[in-house]
């Protein structure tokens, strides 16, 4: 369902890795593994320059900068969580409650007023949780989209990112961009029997169930609102980030509505356009392959996907998901 880019544009002596396809570095040539279109973006007269590389240290970099920009995050007074039971590599699919109480014991609601997170909390409810079922979008959801996208457009975090891929000649404009924003997070697919059931942003942030088996599902917010109102069951965490403040990420085993996640990794504590801005950079610059970044000062790295069965645009990939690494 997945697959590393398989195109030189905008990669451009982009350091090796052996998880891609093919390559772009500039010893790819000698090595007979560049990708097709090699010639055309990165030889001397193609239009793909190198420097619109994105290098690992341009990740790092940038990662920091999104990191200091998430004015929105929770403060340490604004969040409680009661992690409980550490499971073991070997436990997290056993699908047994070791953890009595919620994970959350306490959430300043008074965070949910601002307005990326009232826009992003808006959209959590549009979406049916089994795949296999076409999704029905309203003009009203279409509404809803819009205006989450405009503000999180509005945020430091989002404008920094703009300039970071504008500069790198990802988007000419913040309409080009935002544009591109709708079509790769919203923009529906089939992940079965050939209904549009599912997109990006209902995967990771909403959730979904397919086959029996929790799928996506990796936000902190969508879960609080969720154990709320008792839907959601948390069992244990196999991993608990470095940070002893918020954006901290933990990972999750839990049930919702009878339906199980063996591993479910979220940052707890961030805004949603952290989250937001943070998978669309990793999608953008390492799609289908580990994204190594570097947030107050501790490493971290994202993983996406592009879904490759379907298009939109000239060839765009839609995302199929993303989450945070948890080893």
């Amino acid at each position: 369902l997945y697959t590393a880019p398989d195109s030189c544009e905008g990669r451009c002596r982009e350091p090796y890795s052996e998880e891609d396809e093919c390559h772009c570095d500039a010893a790819c040539e000698r090595n007979r593994n560049c990708c097709r279109d090699y010639h055309r973006h990165c030889r001397p007269e193609g239009f793909s320059r190198s420097h619109d590389a994105i290098t690992d240290q341009d990740l790092l970099h940038i990662s920091e900068q999104l990191y200091e920009a998430d004015h929105n995050r929770a403060r340490p007074t604004d969040i409680a969580i009661n992690p409980q039971y550490q499971a073991s590599p070997d436990e997290t699919g056993d699908q047994e409650d070791r953890s009595p109480q919620p994970l959350y014991k306490y959430v300043n609601e008074k965070l949910f007023s601002k307005p990326t997170y009232s826009s992003f909390i808006k959209l959590l409810d549009n979406y049916q949780q089994a795949t296999g079922r076409e999704e029905e979008v309203t003009a009203e959801e279409l509404r809803e989209q819009d205006t989450f996208l405009q503000e999180v457009m509005k945020t430091e975090l989002m404008k920094k990112l703009f300039a970071f891929l504008h500069q790198k000649n990802r988007y000419g404009s913040v309409q080009e961009f935002v544009a591109d924003l709708k079509e790769m997070w919203f923009g529906l697919y089939s992940r079965g029997d050939g209904e549009r059931d599912s997109s990006g942003f209902e995967h990771v942030f909403s959730g979904e169930v397919k086959k029996g088996k929790v799928s996506g599902f990796h936000n902190w917010i969508r879960f609080y609102l969720l154990e709320k109102q008792g839907a959601v069951n948390y069992f244990s965490h196999n991993f608990d980030g470095p940070w002893d403040t918020y954006p901290d990420v933990l990972g999750l085993q839990f049930s919702w509505g009878g339906f199980y996640k063996e591993v479910g990794s979220a940052f707890v504590g961030s805004s949603p356009e952290f989250e937001f801005g943070l998978y669309t950079l990793c999608f953008i610059a390492r799609p289908g392959r580990a994204c190594h970044l570097s947030l107050g000062g501790y490493s971290l790295s994202v993983q996406t996907y592009a879904w490759t069965k379907a298009t939109y645009g000239h060839g765009r990939r839609f995302i199929a998901t993303a989450y945070v690494i948890s080893p």
